[in-house]
C-alpha cells in the first residue's frame, strides 16, 4: 500500500515549517506501524553486532571512546533510516537535543553519505533503547566525536543498497550507477530512479558488510562542514510550537509536585495532609519514602501532592503541614565548609602526580609564589525544570521526559517499579536545557512512583524552578591551592597544585572523600607544562549535598586557578602573559597523556588522542593575534587570556574587560579560538561556542549556591542569578582552527568552552585595574562604594 509523503506527516505531532523539515514527535509505536504501511521499513531489523559487543569477553586490551560507553555504537541502517514510497527519508537520532544542534548533526551526516535532498528529510526523535540504538548518554561532549563515523557508514550502507536496487532493475553492474540527490543514475543510458522508487526492493537487500562500504570523500561533501543548514527543529522552537517535557499532556492525567526534604539525606517525621485534601483540585497526597545513602539517581523521598492541575498541586503542597528529620547534614554551612577545605589545602594530601623533587626545588628557588582560588557550588538551573510524566497500562510503564540519559531511566524505572526493562518505554522529548541535570533521572522515577501510586493513571511530576534550584546534583566546590618556585630569570621551576572538592563518586559511594581519575583528569594531572619539579595532591573532602555532573564538569575551578596563578606567576615575573603561557607550554609535542598520571584522557585513546602542545600553541596565539593582544587600551580597559583542554578540545580566551570608577564591569569583546579537529557543522560549533561564553560569564560573575542549616540559600533567579543581556559580552568572536582532514579524530565542542572563560575575565580584570579576584563569583568584588 502506498502511502503520499502528505499522509506521513498527518501524523506529526508538529506541522513541517517552510522548508518542508519537521520534527515527528510521534510515538515509537505509531512510527513503525506508519513506516510499515509505507514499503522501505528500514527500522524492522535487528541491530548489528556493535565493535563493543563483537569484542565481548575476548583478551582484547583497554577500550576507548564509544567502545567502552554501555552498548557502544550502532551503525546499522536498518535501525536509522526509513525511506518511503514517496520517497521521504526518515532518520533517527538517538541523542538528546538540548540547544546543541544534535538532531540536525546527526542525521545532516546521515543524509551527506545516503546522498539524501535535505528537503526530504525528516528526523524521528528515538526512545531509550541502547541495544537498538548504541549508548544515549547524551553527555561529555560526546555525541559527534563517537557516532561521526557509525552515522556515515549508515548513510554509506542505505546509499549502496539503493545503487543495488537500481543495478537489478536496470540488469547493469551496480559499479556503472551512483546516488545523487535522492536519486540514483544510470550515466551510459541517462537513466534516472528516485529514492522513493527504489525503496520497496532495496529493503529486501542485505545490509552491506561495513568493511565493504565506500565512503565519500571529504571534496564530495554535500552538507557536512559547510555550515549553511539551518537547525532542523528550529522554527518550532523560536514559534513555540516544539514540545519539551513540561508540556506533555495526555487524556485524563493528573498532575504532581512533591515536597522533598529541605536538607539533603533528611526525611518525613511526620505530616498533616487534612489542609491540602480540602483545596479544589486536590486528589490525593502521597508519602514517599526516603533512600539511605548513597544518593545515586533516587528520589529524596518527601510528600507528593496529587491534583486536577500543577497550580492546584502547588496549592496543596503549600498547605502541608510536615515535620522533617533534617538528618546528618541538618549543620552544612558553606561559608564553614570553605574554611575546611582552606585548612586541607594547606596540608599535605594525596599524592596522585610526582615529578622530580618538588620541596627542595621550591625551597631553592629565588622567588616563590602561592595562592588560593575558591569556586562554589553551582546550580545547572536549565530554563526547563526537570519534568516527566508517566503511565501504566497492562504492565507497561510510558514516560514522556526532557532527559539526557533515557537508557539510564528506563533502567532505573524498571528496577523501581519492579518491571521487566522491555516493559518500560522512555519517549524523549526536547530539553530546554539540560547541562548535566537531566543526566540524572531521580525526577522519572518518582513521575513513575506517583503513576504506580494512581493505579497506571498518566501522571505529570513539574519541579517548580525552586524545586531544582534548592534539590539539584550540585557542581562541586572546590579551593585550589597553587605554589611555584622561579629561577633568577622568572622561569618556573616548581609547580605544587592540592586540589580540593567533594567528589561525584560520593553520589555513587558514601564517604568518598578523593576525587577520581576522571576529576582529576579535567585539567589538574594532566597539566602539560614543561616544569621539572611538578606535583599534584588531592587533600580529603566531604560531601555534604549531592555532587553531580556539571557542564565542563570540574574543569571549571582547575581552569580558574591554574590559568588565573600563570597570570599571576607571568606578572611577578615581568613577562608579557602570552609570552610566558607559551614558553610554559613548551615546544611542539604529542603527550601520552598516561606519562602525565592521566589514566582516564575523557576515556579516549591516548594514540589517537595525545595531549599535543602544538594545538595548544596554535590556538593561544590565533586568540591573541585576533584579539590584538598587547594593543594600546584606555584607562581601565585590560586585556585577559585563558587556555585549557578540555574533552579533547583545546580552547583559548582572550577578554577585554572595562571596568568604570563605580567598579562595574562590562565586556567591550571577547576572542574564543577552538580546534576540535574537523568541523561537522561550523554554524553549530560556533553557536555552541557563543552559548558557553555567555554561561561563563554568567557563572564567573554571579553563580553561587551556598548553603545555611543544610538549606540551599538560593530559592530562584532573582537569588540564583543569570547574566542579563545588558551585562554580556557586546561582542563574541569566535575562531575555528581548520582540521587537516576528517580522518583525523574529532574533539567535543558542547562544554570546552566555558572553563577559560572565568580565568581570562579575571586576568583581564587585574590588566584593567591591577586588582587580583581569586574566588568566584565576581559579583561585587569590585565595587568601589
Amino acid at each position: 500500500m502506498k502511502r503520499s509523503l502528505d499522509s506521513l506527516e498527518s501524523i506529526a505531532a508538529m506541522p513541517a515549517d517552510d522548508d518542508n523539515l519537521s520534527i515527528v514527535n510521534v510515538s515509537r509505536r505509531a512510527f513503525l506501524k506508519e513506516l510499515a504501511l509505507t514499503g522501505f521499513v528500514l527500522a524492522a531489523g535487528f541491530p548489528m553486532l556493535t565493535r563493543a559487543d563483537e569484542t565481548a569477553g575476548s583478551a582484547e586490551p583497554q577500550k576507548y571512546g564509544a567502545d567502552a560507553m554501555p552498548h557502544g555504537w550502532v551503525d546499522d541502517a536498518l535501525v536509522f533510516v526509513a525511506i518511503a514510497e514517496d520517497g521521504a527519508v526518515t532518520i533517527m537520532c538517538h541523542r538528546s537535543e538540548m540547544g546543541q544542534g544534535v538532531r540536525t548533526s546527526l542525521p545532516m551526516v546521515v543524509a551527506d553519505e545516503l546522498e539524501a535532498n535535505w528537503l526530504h528529510v525528516k528526523v524521528e526523535q528515538a526512545p531509550g533503547d541502547e541495544r537498538r540504538y548504541g549508548n544515549q548518554d547524551t553527555d561529555g561532549s560526546r555525541s559527534m566525536r563517537h557516532f561521526f563515523m557509525p552515522m556515515r557508514r549508515i548513510g554509506a550502507a542505505a546509499r549502496r543498497m539503493l545503487e543495488s536496487a537500481a543495478a537489478a532493475q536496470w540488469r547493469v553492474p551496480v559499479e556503472e550507477v551512483r546516488a545523487e540527490l535522492h536519486q540514483v543514475l544510470h550515466p551510459a543510458t541517462g537513466r534516472t530512479l528516485g529514492y522513493g522508487e527504489l525503496a520497496r526492493a532495496a529493503a529486501k537487500l542485505p545490509v552491506p558488510e561495513r568493511q565493504s562500504l565506500r565512503l565519500k570523500k571529504e571534496a564530495d561533501f554535500r552538507y557536512i562542514g559547510k555550515g549553511w543548514l539551518k537547525i532542523i527543529d528550529g522554527l518550532d522552537i523560536v514559534t513555540g510550537r516544539a514540545q519539551y517535557g513540561i508540556d506533555t499532556l495526555l487524556p485524563d492525567m493528573l498532575f504532581a509536585v512533591i515536597a522533598r526534604p529541605p536538607v539533603f539525606g533528611g526525611k518525613v517525621l511526620r505530616f498533616d495532609a487534612s489542609d491540602a485534601l480540602k483545596l479544589p483540585g486536590v486528589v490525593k497526597v502521597i508519602e514517599l519514602k526516603s533512600s539511605p545513602p548513597p544518593a545515586d539517581f533516587n528520589p529524596l523521598g518527601g510528600v507528593a501532592v496529587i491534583a486536577r492541575n500543577t497550580w492546584a498541586a502547588m496549592q496543596g503542597r503549600n498547605a502541608l503541614k510536615i515535620e522533617w528529620d533534617n538528618g546528618p547534614h541538618a549543620g552544612y554551612d558553606s561559608v564553614a565548609y570553605r574554611a575546611e577545605l582552606e585548612a586541607a589545602a594547606r596540608k599535605p594530601g594525596k599524592v596522585v602526580r610526582n615529578d622530580g623533587d618538588v620541596d627542595s626545588a621550591l625551597q631553592d628557588a629565588p622567588k616563590r609564589l602561592e595562592a588560593e582560588y575558591y569556586a562554589p557550588h553551582l546550580a545547572q538551573a536549565p530554563m526547563e525544570p526537570p519534568a516527566a510524566t508517566a503511565r501504566i497500562v497492562d504492565g507497561h510503564c510510558e514516560v514522556w521526559t526532557c532527559t539526557q540519559a533515557p537508557q539510564v531511566s528506563r533502567e532505573r524505572v524498571a528496577k523501581w517499579l519492579n518491571l521487566p526493562e522491555d516493559k518500560v518505554t522512555i519517549h524523549v522529548t526536547l530539553l530546554g536545557g539540560g547541562f548535566g541535570r537531566k543526566s540524572k533521572p531521580d525526577y522519572v522515577i518518582e513521575a513513575a512512583l506517583l503513576s504506580q501510586a494512581m493505579q497506571g493513571q498518566a501522571v505529570k511530576l513539574t519541579w517548580t524552578r525552586e524545586d531544582d534550584l534548592r534539590h539539584s546534583y550540585f557542581h562541586t566546590v572546590s579551593v585550589e591551592r597553587l605554589e611555584a618556585g622561579m629561577d633568577a630569570e622568572g622561569k618556573p621551576v616548581a609547580w605544587l597544585h592540592r586540589t580540593v572538592a567533594p567528589s561525584i563518586s560520593s553520589t555513587f559511594a558514601a564517604g568518598s572523600k578523593h576525587q577520581m581519575p576522571a576529576e582529576l583528569g579535567m585539567g589538574v594531572i594532566n597539566v602539560p607544562f614543561a616544569i621539572p619539579n611538578l606535583r599534584i595532591e588531592n587533600p580529603e573532602a566531604e560531601a555534604h549535598t549531592r555532587i553531580g555532573w556539571f557542564r565542563s564538569v570540574s574543569n571549571i575551578p582547575h581552569a580558574f586557578a591554574i590559568q588565573s596563578f600563570i597570570a599571576e606567576l607571568a606578572a611577578a615575573a615581568g613577562r608579557d602573559h602570552r609570552d610566558f603561557l607559551l614558553e610554559l607550554i613548551g615546544p611542539p609535542r604529542r603527550i601520552d597523556p598516561r606519562s602525565l598520571g592521566d589514566s582516564w584522557n575523557q576515556g579516549e585513546s591516548p594514540d589517537l588522542y595525545p595531549v599535543d602542545t602544538g594545538r595548544l600553541r596554535r590556538v593561544v596565539e590565533v586568540a591573541t593575534r585576533e584579539a590584538g593582544w598587547g594593543r594600546q587600551l584606555a584607562s581601565g580597559r585590560g586585556l585577559g587570556l585563558a587556555a585549557h583542554y578540555s574533552f579533547v578540545t583545546y580552547v583559548a580566551v582572550v577578554a577585554e574587560v572595562a571596568v568604570d570608577r563605580e567598579g562595574k564591569l562590562s565586556m567591550p569583546r571577547i576572542d574564543i579560538s577552538v580546534d576540535c579537529g574537523p568541523q561537522v557543522n561550523p554554524e553549530r560549533i560556533r553557536s555552541q561556542i557563543e552559548g558557553a561564553c555567555i554561561m561563563g560569564v554568567s557563572l564567573a560573575t554571579l553563580g553561587e549556591i551556598s548553603f545555611k542549616d543544610g538549606v540551599v540559600m538560593q530559592d530562584n533567579f532573582h537569588a540564583y542569578q543569570l547574566t542579563h543581556i545588558d551585562d554580556a559580552p557586546r561582542e563574541i568572536k569566535v575562531h575555528l582552527l581548520p582540521a587537516a582532514e576528517f580522518d583525523t579524530p574529532l574533539g567535543g565542542v558542547g562544554e570546552p568552552g566555558v572553563p577559560p572563560i572565568a580565568p581570562a575575565l579575571c586576568n583581564a580584570i587585574f590588566a584593567a585595574t591591577g586588582q587580583r579576584i581569586r574566588q568566584l563569583p565576581i559579583r561585587d568584588q569590585l565595587r568601589k562604594d
